[in-house]
């Protein structure tokens, strides 16, 4: 949960990580694997004693895990990781109960259990699947057993995934309600430049992390590993932040460490304003199923953050969509202004659009007179 007291220096986010008692962790495929891309068993029991270590110091821990695909298309006979999505669902189907052996035997050599729990992203549109989740993962730590959690490969479709596990370990910290999380990769931390290059100094402490995201997004990146890789893990240290957790970045020899709020890889401070969990799944956890051009009027008022979007300032709509699915809100220019859950299926859009509320409930009926997208589920991007 968020903590209001947490001192938004780097010595009182720190400490705020060394005082944690439920901690979410997340591992990349990246810090598993070795050089031909297959699960690396002494990586993996080198995590499972940091993790092991800070349970008995009364740490609760969550896993968040990648490695099924890695773990899998060796058995299977593939020379590399697949690249095409059924293939690579298949693989993560077989190599999932592996990894889950794997980490099984390592805790079991601390005396711990573990419980797999596979996420696809509509556990956060529907909120009888989010409390489901919750009151699992919170059972699970009551017990004692620390859940291991990664999206479920061989069900999520492009529609409904989370698309990469940083996104998805920061939505398990708002629904286990962490005070911190760990993302572990193959970085030590953030970079004022990449760092073969002369000058380059390493990032300590983010006491704002919206504006480093947005440094990334234009370029200016404070990474050595380049914006794409970079822009998840921010990304997920942003929806913790707005969520009230603090963050730490580091590479996953630093586990250790990173859990007892030493000083390695890059902390972020969280802000205390934060934002509901139906908020942080609009703009974070959701895939648009299609698009929403806007006048520049509605776009003005879009980006005052406060108004819904109606029908009148709609020009134009892409793709196949249904009332309640995520869509994007964009400028004529085509630039994203806001993620929204529309209240009319696509179809319906070309009928309306242009029109008055006023115009609409006289020819079409009142139903037709709310906005397409109500200000409560916008989000601005």
């Amino acid at each position: 949960m968020s903590n209001p007291e947490i001192e938004l220096t780097e010595d009182g986010v720190r400490r705020s990580i060394r005082e944690a008692r439920t901690i979410v962790v997340k591992v990349g495929s990246s810090s598993l694997t070795d050089a031909s891309g297959q699960l690396d068993v002494q990586k993996l029991r080198a995590l499972v004693s940091a993790i092991s270590h800070a349970q008995m110091q009364g740490a609760r821990i969550v896993l968040v895990s990648s490695g099924a695909i890695a773990a899998g298309f060796g058995l299977l006979g593939f020379a590399e990781r697949p690249k095409d999505v059924p293939t690579q669902q298949a693989t993560a189907s077989v190599g999932q109960g592996l990894l889950m052996a794997q980490y099984e035997a390592a805790f079991s050599q601390f005396g711990f259990r573990v419980g797999q729990m596979l996420l696809t992203a509509d556990v956060t549109i529907s909120p009888s699947r989010y409390r489901n989740a919750q009151r699992t993962m919170l059972r699970l730590l009551e017990l004692g057993v620390i859940p291991i959690v990664n999206e479920n490969d061989a069900l999520s479709s492009n529609e409904i995934r989370f698309g990469d596990n940083d996104r998805l370990a920061a939505l398990v910290a708002n629904i286990v309600r962490a005070e911190a999380l760990v993302l572990l990769t193959d970085v030590d931390s953030l970079y004022t430049a990449p760092p073969s290059e002369p000058g380059a100094k390493r990032v300590s402490f983010v006491p704002d992390v919206t504006r480093a995201l947005e440094e990334v997004k234009v370029g200016a990146s404070v990474s050595g590993v380049g914006t794409g890789g970079m822009v998840t893990k921010l990304e997920a240290a942003h929806v913790a932040a707005v969520s009230g957790i603090p963050t730490v970045l580091t590479c996953a020899r630093n586990a250790g460490p990173a859990l007892a709020g030493d000083a390695v890889g890059t902390a972020f401070a969280p802000v205390h304003t934060r934002d509901s969990s139906r908020r942080l799944w609009i703009g974070f956890a959701s895939n648009p199923h299609g698009t929403l051009v806007v006048d520049s009027g509605a776009a003005k008022a879009v980006r005052g953050g406060r108004a819904s979007l109606l029908a009148a300032g709609i020009v134009g709509v892409r793709g196949e969509f249904s009332a309640t699915d995520p869509v994007w809100i964009d400028d004529e220019q085509g630039n994203h202004l806001a993620k929204g859950l529309v209240a009319f299926d696509a179809e319906e859009i070309p009928e309306i659009m242009g029109r008055t509320s006023d115009e609409l409930e006289e020819s079409l009926g009142r139903q037709y007179a709310h906005p397409v997208v109500h200000r409560d589920n916008l989000v601005l991007v």
